[in-house]
């Protein structure tokens, strides 16, 4: 008599294909923003996710130094290093890492998203920022992710 068991699927390095997407972060809201970013990275819209493997694609995001925050997080949200040592604790609002390193501002908010363990530096390398409308990544063929004010379409 035959066996009435299912396989669990669980795809392979060798079957993952990651397709390149480009987002304009202009007037987005950096949250929504973040969580559609993360969501492609993760690869979990994709009917072979693993979470095991990287399997999700490669997010290119322009105009990172537009990108919108609501309420009063431009002066209240503060950014927090410290160096380990005593008294090597830096902050820096949020308004003031928009004009000194946008791209930052994007990073910091989808790396908080990601799974914490070992795949999460692979996920963050397969994450492209640039602060104004120009990338580098034309070559790829990038698609256009649209997104509404909520998130994506």
């Amino acid at each position: 008599m035959k066996s009435l068991t299912q396989k669990t699927y669980h795809a392979k390095a060798a079957d993952i294909k990651a397709d390149w997407y480009v987002v304009n972060a202009e007037g987005q809201t950096l949250g929504r923003l973040a969580t559609v970013v993360a969501t492609k990275l993760i690869g979990k819209d994709k009917p072979t996710y693993s979470h095991h493997l990287v399997g999700g694609d490669v997010v290119v995001v322009i105009n990172a130094a537009k990108v919108k925050v609501t309420g009063k997080k431009l002066t209240d949200k503060i950014y927090y290093s410290h160096s380990g040592y005593p008294g090597g604790i830096k902050e820096i609002a949020l308004k003031d890492l928009l004009v000194k390193d946008p791209t930052a501002v994007i990073r910091h908010a989808v790396a908080g998203m990601l799974p914490k363990n070992k795949l999460q530096a692979l996920m963050l390398k397969n994450l492209k920022i640039y602060a104004g409308p120009e990338h580098n990544n034309a070559a790829q063929q990038p698609k256009e992710l649209q997104l509404d004010k909520k998130g994506a379409k």
